[in-house]
């Protein structure tokens, strides 16, 4: 039995998270705030952050520069601008961009003199990163509860994952009330990321016994929200969302995650299709080549079982979701899965997929008729 698990990040939950726990908010004199231009005010989490800093006197800097997918150099800018103003540690207010800029920017930050790319490198980053604090308004990525931060880098094309040891957020407030300004379609599309963590975390090789419990909750409460296809979300299934994103993070942050996601990734970067929505688009195909391995076959009917639900019906339900219309030639199809193909990931669950069946799953969705 697997029961080993590491969480260094103290959650904070619940309406007035931030509020009734201020004092932890409080890890030293000026904070850089890793931000959007939006969520973080639209959601009220931006006024809440400054008005507790406000409280104890706490100077800050606003970086507002993050988009979806964040880009590394942007990352590397916002680490010098944290440096020259004397930030000693960083605030990461969004979504899962938001939350993995912050990340980086914490590194650089403490490293000044390093190239862009050296944060990938252990030996490069001699200083540890700044103290972060980890405020979500979204409830899908996680991000608040582990230690990874996926970066555009410089080409456009691609992603890579920066991660260390050091790197995971000191305290996390979990307040549902801040993913109340999300857009349904966002609401679903990081929801089915969320639920994509949990059920491939569930897969993976190097799930633990507590890694499991918590995709296994996160999977259910995910499902039972998703399978009502919700015109509205009420404030309870709010509340069921952000606790499932932070459990199947808390899964993630022990197995990694599976092939839906860097499937998914050529066609975020190429053709906007937003993370979530991209990772479940290949839901199906996961599930399906999983179940030709007795191992993953028997995963899946008692993951299924758990949630209340069966493989076929999650076959069905996740792409449908996602509702992602492209169509490729074989030449746009060979760029995509170029850009995909070396990742790690695919080696994480029963079944490994070849190259030539990466470029069937892209055929069978995307190929021009």
């Amino acid at each position: 039995m697997n029961a080993s698990f590491y969480l260094p990040t103290r959650v904070f939950f619940g309406e007035r998270a931030l509020i009734e726990n201020k004092k932890s908010l409080a890890l030293g004199k000026h904070a850089f705030i890793v931000t959007g231009k939006h969520s973080a005010i639209a959601s009220g989490a931006l006024a809440d952050v400054t008005a507790v800093l406000g409280e104890f006197g706490i100077s800050y800097t606003v970086f507002d520069k993050i988009q979806e997918n964040p880009p590394l150099l942007t990352c590397f800018e916002g680490g010098k601008l944290a440096a020259k103003v004397g930030a000693d540690f960083v605030i990461g207010i969004g979504g899962g961009s938001p939350l993995d800029a912050s990340k980086a920017i914490a590194a650089f930050a403490a490293n000044q003199g390093i190239e862009p790319m050296d944060i990938y490198d252990e030996a490069k980053r001699k200083n540890p990163t700044l103290p972060l604090i980890a405020i979500p308004t979204t409830a899908g990525t996680g991000s608040e509860v582990n230690y990874y931060s996926v970066l555009t880098l410089p080409d456009g094309e691609r992603k890579k994952t920066f991660k260390a040891s050091d790197a995971w957020p000191r305290v996390a407030f979990v307040d549902p009330r801040y993913t109340y300004s999300l857009s349904h379609g966002s609401t679903v599309s990081t929801a089915l990321d969320a639920f994509a963590h949990a059920l491939e975390s569930y897969l993976s090789p190097k799930s633990t016994v507590f890694s499991e419990q918590a995709a296994l909750f996160a999977a259910k409460e995910l499902w039972d929200v998703l399978s009502q296809a919700p015109a509205q979300f009420t404030p309870e299934m709010r509340e069921q969302l952000i606790a499932a994103a932070t459990a199947a993070g808390m899964a993630i942050s022990v197995t990694g995650t599976g092939f839906p996601h860097p499937m998914g990734y050529s066609i975020t970067m190429l053709d906007g299709i937003p993370h979530g929505k991209a990772c479940a688009v290949f839901a199906g195909d996961y599930i399906e080549y999983n179940e030709k391995t007795e191992l993953g076959k028997a995963r899946i009917a008692a993951f299924a079982a758990h949630i209340g639900t069966t493989p076929k019906l999650m076959k069905a339900l996740l792409p449908g979701l996602a509702n992602v219309d492209l169509s490729f030639t074989e030449e746009e199809i060979d760029r995509r899965v170029k850009l995909i193909c070396g990742a790690g990931n695919y080696t994480n669950s029963p079944y490994v997929l070849s190259p030539d069946e990466m470029y069937e799953i892209y055929r069978a969705h995307f190929l021009k008729k």
